[in-house]
Parts: structure tokens; C-alpha cells; sequence
């Protein structure tokens, strides 16, 4: 029997390698769970025991999702959902400050409502989902790895995890001491050595725990961050991830000082989420962008992640989102429901709540307070029978009554449980040419999709084949070649992903196929698929005809196969230090 040389070949396909760079006809062959063959197709491909004619298709390096929280989903979706049928190879975890470890045992169930808040994931998933057990930063990526995944991940250390570790529940309440920060800084450094990325952290007023309070990173001082940040330059392969206020709209002079002044201390960059940009806001960017300015007279970098899709957010008056947010709304929302209703139902609290919605304060909340513009998804009442898909504007016309008042009485009538679905206020074509511009700058990238976090009220993980669909097909506002670039070859630049993002004989055989005529994303529906029946909203892929990660096949025809050969990637083993200057 004659040897067969590639252990998988896909040929005549149109081949984006993610540089960039035209496209070409060509076949890729792999083995051992690297691309072994990259070549014109010239009717002779090589033999392998699997081959996969690709005529028609493209061919491109696995996508990379850079902001992500399947911390805990992995456990119990060993596939992550559903980024995997979105040509996903690659995720990034560990985002905003919150990790599963380093973690002690009496802090499992703070830790668990906490993400619960934070994160929108449901406490039954983590309680009943997740194994726990583990202490160490090294003992949970050990977990990860003997649950098995299907897709590569790596993972920053969380600020809250490290500090809550060190100071107990004082951690949400102070600053730390000397003493404190030395051991919190030793703590990273132990993480890191692990396997950890680098460091994530949040000083969002967003951002609270469980209980109400202020996650623990908030509660940190400029001394322990940069302690922290100097710690995370002395590791190879290492970058930065943090969230400030201003990270919503705009920030202030002390917020672009900050972010500069840690990436400078690490000598790596640092990426915040989320610039929205929106044509009524033309001064958001240039502001934004000031502190990438400001890093680069201190040898830093500061990066914007920005996402090149609207990702539709349902929102409720009964569970937390971001109508919660706006200044003023917490405190009639966070009562208890019968509480909540009675309040609802006072024409003052309604008057004040609209007046809240629509003032400077607000920020990017006012995207919220049109209520005319909010369409009704799943209702639970027959009062409320046949409203499901209606706009607010129109009801309200009907009944003669203001929209907010119209909204709100249809929501009592569910007692608060009414699905509602702002409309995007940011879909214009100036916003959109707006959006063309900013993804030219060198300090803004493709991410923020939120993949694993929110699972309710939001799908952000399907944006590759969105976004890829619009710009082949739809918009149309870069090529082919670039967009593929800007989610795969840019991402392992920017993060020091080595062999990885690009198609190249050598490189990981992380692979997608796709049809260029259909690639695109469902649109999100809600399912009860999680751990104790809990609700989420995800979306299957279209287009996508085959995913490889390190060479096995993870999806055929838009379906998991079952394989789990995804690995743990760990920082200066399977990253390498990018230069901030």
C-alpha cells in the first residue's frame, strides 16, 4: 500500500489567507494538525485520506473571538455555542475582570451571583453546570483541558478573582494596603505563570456584585493597577483587557491618563470594549481615540474594540439589563416585583422615569429612552394577545396614549415578564460610513461580541458570519480579503497568537469554508438549553461547510461533529510578546 501524504485536503477552493492579500484558487492540505500543503490548485492536488472539493468556496484561517465569557459555559457546552458553527476557532476569555480562579471555596457562591449580575448568566448553569473544585489559576485551566473543548481558548486573570482571593470580602469595600497589593501582585504573577494572558480589569459603575456593591477591581487604587500592569510586562506573551466608565461614551481626561499610563507600565497593549459609534455622536470617536493617542507618547497602546454588526439586546422590566442603567431607573427597578408594578403604575414615577431616560446624564443610555421605537417580543398575558411583534408607536397610537404609558401597562399586564426589543437607533448610512472609517484606524479592532455572558437578552457570538455576509454581499464597505483579515490574521497580531490567523504551511490547521453566496447568521431565537432549563438566545450559522480546529473537523454542513480538539493556550508558550512601540 502506497503512503498517503496529508491526513485532509480541501482543494479548488478561493483561498483568503488573512494577510489581506488577493485571493487565489488553490488547495490546502493538512497534516498532523498543521497546514502541511498551501498551493495554486493546478489539477494534480495531492493525495489524503480525506478530501473535500471546495469548488466555489473560500477558504480562510479560523475566526478569533478576542472578547469573550464562556468561563463557565465550557464546562457544560464543551462545543461553545454558538461561536463553533460561526467559523470560531479561537476564543478569548477571562474578560472585564472576572474569572473563575484563583478562587477559595467559601467565595464560590459570591463569585457565582456575581457573574450571575455582571455577566447575565444564569445561577442554576453555574451552580448546576460547572464542576468547581479547583483553587489555583493552574488547577481551573488543568479543568478546562480535562473537560475537553471544541475550539482553542485562552484566558486573562480576573482583577475581582485575584483580589477578592487576597483581601476576602474587604474586597469590595477598599483600597488595598501595601502588603495587600505586593501578595495581590504575586498572585498574578503565579496565575500568569500558569498559563494566564495577561490581565483584565473593570472600574465600569456598571459593573456590580451580587449583593449590590461594586465588584472588587473597582475598589482598587492607581498604585495597585499599575503594580499589577508592571507585573504583566516582566511575562512573555502577555496583553491587557480593562473597562472604564467612559468606555460607553466618552471619557474623561483622567480615564484617557489611566489607560495609557497601564499599557506604558506593562509595555503591552491594552483593549477596551466598546466603541459604539453612532453618526448623531461625530465627536465620540476623535474622543475615544485620544487615548490611543496619549499611549503612544508613552510607548503604550491603547486598542477600541468595536463590533461591525448591531447586536439586537432584548431588554424586560422584570430582569436586570440595561434599562437598569439608566441614572435614576435602579432604584424603582431594583424593588421586588408587586413592589416594582405599584410603582410603575404612578403617573409621577413615569413622568420621572422618562425625564431620566432623555437627560445628559443618561450618555449612551438615551439610546433607550424612545419608547415608541421598542417592538414587543414574547408576551405571557391574554390581555397582552397578539402584540408580539408590534411597534409601541403604533399600539399606543391606537389606545390614544403616550408610548411609554402604553408599554408600560402592557408589560404589568405579563407582571413585568414582557420581552422588548429596542429598535437600533444606529443604522443609518452615515453611522455605517462612519463605521468604514473607524475600522482604517490602527487603534481600532473588530471585537466586544460578549460570546457566553448576557445569554438571555443577547447573541453576539454570530457576528462573524454577519458581518462577513454584509460586507460580501450587503454593504459591501471593505473587500473580501480584508474582512477576513480583520478576524483572523489581525487578531493573532494584535495578541501574539503564535502559528495562528493566517493560512500558512506551518501554521495550526485552524480552517473555515464557507460559501460566499450564503454565509450569514440566523437570526436569534431564545431557547431553554442550558443547565436547569434556562433561556438563551443563540443563532445557527448559514454558509458554513466545514471548520477545522488543529487539523479535525469540529463542524460538517453548519453541525458539530463532537470532536473536542480544541487546546489551552498559554501565555509564552503558545503567545509571544507583541511590541507596543
Amino acid at each position: 500500500m502506497h503512503h498517503v501524504s496529508l491526513d485532509y485536503l480541501i482543494k479548488n477552493a478561493t483561498v483568503v489567507d488573512g494577510s489581506g492579500s488577493s485571493s487565489f484558487v488553490g488547495d490546502v492540505g493538512v497534516k498532523d494538525g498543521r497546514i502541511a500543503h498551501l498551493a495554486p490548485s493546478n489539477g494534480s492536488a495531492p493525495e489524503a485520506s480525506e478530501t473535500y472539493d471546495a469548488t466555489g468556496m473560500v477558504v480562510a484561517p479560523g475566526f478569533i473571538d478576542n472578547h469573550t465569557h464562556y468561563d463557565a459555559q465550557l464546562f457544560w457546552d464543551p462545543m461553545m455555542t454558538p461561536s463553533n458553527v460561526h467559523g470560531v476557532t479561537t476564543v478569548l476569555g477571562g474578560n472585564c475582570g472576572f474569572t473563575l480562579a484563583p478562587i477559595k471555596a467559601a467565595d464560590a457562591d459570591y463569585t457565582r451571583r456575581m457573574m450571575q449580575k455582571v455577566e447575565g448568566m444564569p445561577l442554576e448553569a453555574l451552580e448546576g453546570g460547572v464542576p468547581w473544585g479547583w483553587e489555583t489559576f493552574a488547577d481551573y485551566l488543568s479543568a478546562v483541558e480535562n473537560n475537553g473543548l471544541a475550539l482553542n481558548a485562552g484566558f486573562l486573570v480576573g482583577h475581582c478573582a485575584i483580589r477578592r482571593y487576597v483581601m476576602g470580602a474587604e474586597a469590595t469595600d477598599r483600597e488595598a494596603t501595601d502588603d495587600e497589593v505586593k501578595q495581590i501582585v504575586a498572585l498574578l504573577h503565579e496565575s500568569i505563570e500558569a498559563g494566564g494572558l495577561g490581565l483584565s480589569t473593570t472600574l465600569s459603575n456598571t459593573h456590580s456584585d451580587g449583593e449590590g456593591k461594586p465588584v472588587a477591581s473597582r475598589k482598587a487604587g492607581k498604585d495597585e493597577l499599575l503594580a499589577l500592569c508592571t507585573a504583566v510586562g516582566e511575562h512573555e506573551g502577555t496583553f491587557l483587557e480593562g473597562i472604564v466608565p467612559g468606555c460607553l461614551d466618552k471619557f474623561n481626561d483622567d480615564e484617557i491618563e489611566l489607560l495609557a499610563q497601564m499599557s506604558a507600565a506593562a509595555k503591552r497593549s491594552i483593549n477596551w470594549n466598546l466603541l459604539t459609534i453612532d453618526s448623531r455622536e461625530p465627536d465620540r470617536i476623535p474622543r475615544q481615540l485620544e487615548a490611543s493617542k496619549r499611549a503612544r507618547e508613552l510607548g503604550g497602546r491603547v486598542i477600541a474594540l468595536t463590533m461591525p454588526v448591531l447586536v439586537p439586546m432584548n431588554m424586560s422590566l422584570r430582569n436586570f439589563c440595561g434599562l437598569w442603567l439608566i441614572p435614576g431607573w435602579g432604584e424603582v427597578l431594583n424593588r421586588p416585583v408587586a413592589e416594582r408594578i405599584e410603582k410603575l403604575r404612578d403617573p409621577e414615577v413615569r413622568a420621572h422615569l422618562i425625564e431620566r431616560a432623555n437627560s445628559k446624564e443618561a450618555g449612551v443610555f438615551r439610546r433607550l429612552g424612545n419608547f415608541g421605537r421598542y417592538v414587543i417580543g414574547d408576551t405571557y398575558s391574554d390581555a397582552n394577545e397578539g402584540l408580539k411583534g408590534r411597534v409601541v408607536k403604533e399600539i399606543a397610537a391606537e389606545r390614544g396614549q403616550e408610548p411609554f404609558d402604553a408599554l408600560v401597562d402592557i408589560c404589568i399586564n405579563d407582571e413585568l415578564k414582557t420581552i422588548l426589543w429596542p429598535m437600533p437607533t444606529d443604522s443609518d448610512p452615515d453611522t455605517w460610513a462612519l463605521r468604514g472609517e473607524a475600522w482604517q484606524e490602527e487603534d481600532v479592532m473588530l471585537g466586544g461580541s460578549d460570546a457566553g455572558a448576557h445569554l438571555d437578552r443577547m447573541a453576539g457570538a454570530p457576528f462573524p458570519t454577519r458581518f462577513l455576509g454584509d460586507m460580501i454581499r450587503g454593504r459591501k464597505l471593505v473587500s473580501l480579503e480584508r474582512a477576513v483579515q480583520m478576524l483572523t490574521g489581525t487578531q493573532a497580531d494584535v495578541f501574539g497568537l503564535k502559528d495562528r490567523g493566517y493560512l500558512r504551511e506551518g501554521y495550526y490547521a485552524d480552517v473555515v469554508v464557507f460559501d460566499p453566496q450564503e454565509i450569514a447568521s440566523e437570526d436569534a431565537s431564545l431557547v431553554f438549553d442550558l443547565p436547569g432549563d434556562a433561556p438563551r438566545l443563540t443563532a445557527q450559522s448559514l454558509g458554513v461547510k466545514r471548520v477545522l480546529v488543529n487539523g479535525v473537523e469540529t463542524i460538517r454542513d453548519g453541525v458539530a461533529t463532537g470532536a473536542t480538539p480544541g487546546s489551552v493556550l498559554k501565555s509564552g508558550r503558545d503567545t509571544v510578546t507583541v511590541p507596543t512601540s
